[in-house]
């Protein structure tokens, strides 16, 4: 049967690069099913202009979790010998899906320190990543601009990136957030060069949702990660809930020169 060859965009070729370095991370997964009332019940709130997404409130109580918890900031790099290197904070890497030439395309922004900013804050930097221009965000017009050099060029670059531990979270963070539960579904095999990449399903009417961290094996094992899943529904419950109840009553306004700050 004749079909039709379809070239391979900048982001397909960024989502190929990824994947190149993603399998053969031994990733495993461990998962906790949550009774999230308390946030729910925060976040309801809220007036719908300034209600936080629930991206954002993952993504806080993640990061405060991190901060607990090293194994969550750590990474096995091979440069100069395998080892396993530590960071001080948290870099979020978060999956968009945004329109570009005509295609659906998944593009990832990085905020900074995200445990050390408010939701207010949070919220504005995701805003600004869905909907600005594709191209007048620099992380994502950088990302396009290195899917255009040659293959064997973007591999090295990539592989010296995941391999140096004081670079790797520049250009990749530390962790990532990656989630389809707004459409009614949930990934179960998202593969990441990350240590580890948090996910959740959709999320019930009395605040139940079902929550992964799909982890390296060679950084921490699961024990350690199904600890983490249970500090992490506490944490989630008072933090960052108590953060939301205590939001000031102000529309969040989208700050395109924040995202800047981001990267």
């Amino acid at each position: 049967m004749r079909g039709r060859t379809i070239k391979l965009s900048a982001s397909r070729r960024l989502v190929g690069d990824l994947m190149r370095f993603s399998i053969g991370v031994p990733r495993v997964a461990v998962q906790r099913q949550m009774n999230l009332g308390p946030l729910l019940e925060a976040r309801t709130m809220q007036t719908q202009p300034t209600r936080p997404s629930w991206t954002v409130l993952f993504l806080k109580g993640y990061a405060l979790l991190a901060r607990e918890i090293p194994e969550l900031r750590r990474a096995y790099v091979k440069l100069p010998r395998p080892q396993l290197y530590e960071y001080p904070e948290s870099v979020a890497s978060i999956a968009h899906e945004r329109e570009h030439e005509g295609e659906r395309v998944v593009l990832l922004s990085l905020i900074k320190r995200p445990e050390t900013r408010s939701i207010i804050e949070l919220e504005a930097l995701s805003i600004a990543a869905r909907s600005l221009p594709v191209l007048e965000i620099k992380g994502f017009r950088r990302m396009l601009k290195f899917a255009r050099l040659p293959a064997p060029l973007r591999w090295l670059m990539m592989w010296l990136g995941l391999n140096i531990g004081r670079q790797r979270p520049r250009f990749f963070g530390t962790f990532q957030l990656s989630v389809y539960s707004g459409l009614g579904a949930e990934s179960l095999n998202p593969l990441t060069p990350l240590t580890t990449l948090l996910n959740y399903g959709p999320i019930s009417k009395d605040g139940t949702v079902t929550v992964r961290i799909h982890y390296d094996h060679r950084v921490m094992d699961g024990a350690n990660v199904a600890r983490a899943l249970e500090r992490f529904e506490k944490i989630l419950n008072d933090d960052v809930a108590s953060e939301v109840k205590s939001l000031a009553q102000s529309e969040v306004v989208p700050n395109a020169a924040a995202l800047g700050t981001a990267t």
